[in-house]
Order: structure tokens, then C-alpha cells, then sequence
């Protein structure tokens, strides 16, 4: 539904282009192997800066200098390694309000989004550095006399790191901070639509923080081309993707042909359930929130609102008379809540993909629904069934359907049906709360909240292999024909 009354983009000037997304081999940059293409500021639509494709070759070369360079690196001292991280934060921090910038012009996200994207780019950092002084090994119960048993984290090796385009920075270094401190070297494909906050951004502040030549690499280019020769190289130990479900099958089984590990998040169709005793402002407040953050273009969005029929009538009224108060429009130019649709091509994917056969097929429209370019004003569904597009597919757009079900067993059941990332649950009672995401088949559940957190603990089994080494004492009795 298009409103003529509106530009397609902000009236701000042409960009010079300000910005080059070179490949990064052995601590040197250079030109991509195709011809160069344009970086999109999202909002104006005008090129700011440009990318080009690494070739087949340069990726290879790109991998065997992480090999090369890897086991020096697994030597250094946890000290040095913590020190290099620290000053690779510090490198981030000095450019702040330059990369504050670049992050809402690449991304389309408003400040507060690139605040969030860099503070967590920069703590994942000095949260991997800390980590390094804790213990990470263990001493094992003897198995017999004379036997001390000991466990130690080794690195995998070579990680390869294909990342998405909402948060180029922040989920390419949620993989690189914690893959650099436990002394692996990493290969990065950022998205080509976000190839400088993404990758070059991280290669120069990497390189001016003493990381070593060849411990960090990174390959533009188009995620058919660059991203499938990465991951389908023969020379990695872990290849490590965030983006689409089909996409990730695809890796998946190009890691299982070299007989390497992967590490996948997918996304979801995720739930916001509200039960009929659930703080009603509160849900509305977080079910927009979880919804409609970054134009609800990340993989924990909340895409389907499933509510109990006796709090259903309050709840919609509440959030629709929330979100129509939203301002859409460029996050560098105006105060606004959301800013544009990363592309043309992902808008019309969910309105015209899923938004109208939905409404075709009987929802109702609220709220919002109109968009002029790639500015969409968030939509709210009301009257949503289970069999509806939007229902039953990941939306990535600030799109909200509500559907009513009669019984919490319901919520339940249309919960599970689809595969999910994160879920969210709304209730006074904590215990109800806790007894519901315990039946959830989902990875994370949240009881009255809608976000998540990542690192801590676990980083450690996501990049290393435990190693036993046994040493005996004491001497063995062997079997008297081994001693012949």
C-alpha cells in the first residue's frame, strides 16, 4: 500500500564515496577481484561507499594464511592476547561517533541501534580479554593407580565467519573476539550490504592493534559466490554462519562433506504469547519492543502475538494505539522511532509476500501498512489465523499479527509448530511463567521479556576441542607378552 504523499528517500545530498571495502590477506588490504559496487546509505539511497567480490582465489589464499598463521598465535601468552583485545576495543572506541555514523547510514538503524551495535562489539571484546584469565582447563579423577588425568582447551584451528546484514558488527565480532582469545585465526565474509561496519571497519582496527598478519582475514563479496567458496573450503576447521534457515542447511552440509564442524543461528517464526493474567501495558510495551526494534529485521523478533481471548480486545488496543504513534523516517535527519527497509527487495518480500495474502485471506488491518520507498509504516494484524502467511512465515518487518486462541494449551501447541529462536511469555504468576517455557521447543524462552543476551561460559566450547592428557607415575604392569 503505497502513500503518495511521501518521497521514497530523505532529501540529504549525495555522498562522496567516503569508504572501500577491500580483502584483507596477511595484514594487507587489496582490490577485490570484480568491479567495484555501490554501498547504500538506506535512508537517502545514495552511495557512500563501494565493495567488490573477492575472487575463488583470493579466498583460498585468504585460508591458508590463517593456517599459516594460526599456530604462532596459539602460542602467544594470554597476557599479549588480552592486551591485543583490549587495545582492538580501545581502536573501536576512538572512532565512535565516526562509526556511530556509519552504522546507522549502512544499517538503516536508528542511534540508539548503532549505540547498542557498538557497545556490544566493544564489550564482546573486553569480555573475551577477561575471559582469558579464567581457568579453562580441569584435573580428571584418576581412571587407575599412578594416572594423573588433565583436560586443556585447544583451539579449533581456522574458523571461517559468514555474518548477516543487521548487525554486521556486533555478530561478527560475537564470533572473532571470543575465536581470536582462545587463539584461533578467522576468515570473515561480511554481507554485502553492510561490507564496512561488517569487515573493513574490523580489519583495520584488528591490524592497528597488533593483531598478527594472517590471524584475521576478510573476504567481500556476494553471499552466492564469496560466501559458498568459503564455506565450502576444504581447509577450515569450523564454519560459522548467522542468516537464513535454507541458507544454513546449505552450509551445514558442505561442512559434513569435509567432515568439519558448524555452528548455525537461524531464524524463526518466534511467539509472544500473553496470558489472560499478564500485565497488559507491559506486554504491549516489550510485544513492540521484540517486534518492531530495527524494523523488526533480527532473527529473535517476535512475529507472531498469540493471546488469550479474555485479555485480547485490551491487548490490541494497547499496542495499536502505541505503534500509531511511531515516526518513520531517517535516523540522521529526523527524531524517529524506525528507520527504512534495509532494500526493496526484503520490504516487498514480507508486504507482498506475506502481508497481502493475509489480508486477502481475512485479516484485518489496524494500523500502519503504507510505506513510500523504503520507509514502512508498522503494521498491526489483527483477526491473523494459523494457516495465514504471516503466521506461519519469518516476517523480518515491522509487522505485528495477533492471533486469539482459547486456552493456554492452544498458545502451547501453535507455539511449537513452527521452529523457533527465541519466545517470549507474559503472565503475573512466575510459576505459570516457568511452567510454560518448559514446554516450549525452543533454545531460549523469556518470562515477561523479550531480548537476549549471548557470551559468557559457553564461548569456550563454541571455539575450542577439549584435549585429555594422560601421565602415568608409576610404572605399568603390562601384559607379559608386551614385555617379551
Amino acid at each position: 500500500m503505497r502513500n503518495p504523499a511521501r518521497k521514497a528517500h530523505s532529501p540529504r545530498s549525495e555522498a562522496r564515496m567516503e569508504y572501500e571495502a577491500q580483502v584483507w590477506i596477511d595484514g594487507w588490504a587489496e582490490r577485490p577481484a570484480s568491479d567495484w559496487s555501490p554501498v547504500l546509505d538506506k535512508a537517502a539511497g545514495t552511495a557512500f561507499a563501494r565493495y567488490g567480490s573477492a575472487s575463488a582465489e583470493q579466498v583460498d589464499r585468504a585460508v591458508r594464511s590463517a593456517r599459516r598463521a594460526q599456530p604462532g598465535w596459539a602460542e602467544v601468552d594470554a597476557n599479549a592476547k588480552c592486551e591485543i583485545l583490549r587495545a582492538f576495543a580501545r581502536e573501536l572506541e576512538n572512532r565512535r561517533d565516526e562509526l556511530l555514523t556509519l552504522i546507522i547510514r549502512e544499517t538503516g538503524g536508528t542511534k540508539e541501534k548503532a549505540e547498542e551495535e557498538l557497545g556490544q562489539s566493544i564489550n564482546q571484546l573486553l569480555n573475551s580479554a577477561t575471559q582469558l584469565t579464567e581457568n579453562a582447563g580441569a584435573i580428571l579423577p584418576p581412571y587407575k593407580n599412578g594416572k594423573i588425568s588433565l583436560s586443556r582447551a585447544v583451539p579449533l584451528g581456522v574458523i571461517g565467519l559468514i555474518v548477516p546484514w543487521n548487525y554486521p558488527m556486533s555478530l561478527a565480532m560475537r564470533a572473532l573476539a571470543p575465536g581470536l582469545a582462545y587463539g584461533n585465526a578467522v576468515v570473515l565474509k561480511p554481507a554485502e550490504l553492510t561490507p564496512i561496519a561488517g569487515g573493513q571497519i574490523l580489519a583495520e582496527a584488528a591490524k592497528a592493534a597488533g593483531v598478527p598478519a594472517g590471524v584475521f582475514n576478510v573476504v567481500p563479496g556476494d553471499g552466492p559466490e564469496t560466501g559458498r567458496t568459503l564455506s565450502e573450503h576444504p581447509d577450515l576447521d569450523l564454519i560459522h554462519f548467522t542468516g537464513s534457515f535454507e541458507v544454513g542447511q546449505q552450509i551445514s552440509s558442505f561442512a559434513g562433506k569435509n567432515f568439519r564442524a558448524a555452528a548455525t543461528e537461524l531464524g524463526g517464526d518466534n511467539a509472544f504469547v500473553v496470558l489472560d493474567d499478564a500485565d497488559i501495558d507491559q506486554a504491549a510495551s516489550c510485544a513492540l519492543w521484540t517486534s518492531l526494534w530495527y524494523q523488526g529485521q533480527t532473527c529473535i523478533t517476535a512475529g507472531r502475538h498469540i493471546v488469550l481471548r479474555s485479555v485480547a480486545d485490551e491487548f490490541t488496543a494497547a499496542v495499536v494505539d502505541r505503534v500509531a504513534k511511531l515516526r518513520v523516517g531517517d535516523p540522521l535527519r529526523d527524531e524517529v522511532d524506525l528507520g527504512p527497509i534495509i532494500t526493496e527487495q526484503q520490504l516487498k518480500r514480507f508486504h507482498e509476500g506475506l502481508v497481502e495474502p493475509s489480508l486477502a485471506a481475512g485479516a484485518k488491518l489496524a494500523t500502519g501498512g503504507t510505506y513510500d520507498g523504503l520507509f514502512y509504516q508498522p503494521a498491526v494484524l489483527t483477526g491473523v489465523t494459523p494457516d495465514m502467511p504471516v503466521f506461519t512465515e519469518e516476517i523480518f518487518g515491522p509487522v505485528m499479527p495477533i492471533t486469539v486462541v482459547d486456552s493456554e494449551a492452544e498458545a502451547l501447541d501453535l507455539v511449537n509448530r513452527h521452529r523457533t529462536l527465541m519466545n517470549s511469555v507474559f503472565t503475573k504468576d512466575t510459576m505459570r511463567g516457568l511452567a510454560f517455557a518448559q514446554k516450549v521447543k525452543s533454545n531460549e524462552v523469556h518470562v515477561n521479556d523479550g531480548y537476549a543476551r549471548h557470551g559468557g561460559e559457553g564461548q569456550l566450547a563454541g571455539y575450542t576441542h577439549r584435549q585429555w592428557i594422560g601421565i602415568q607415575t608409576t610404572p605399568t604392569d603390562y601384559p607379559a607378552w608386551a614385555s617379551k
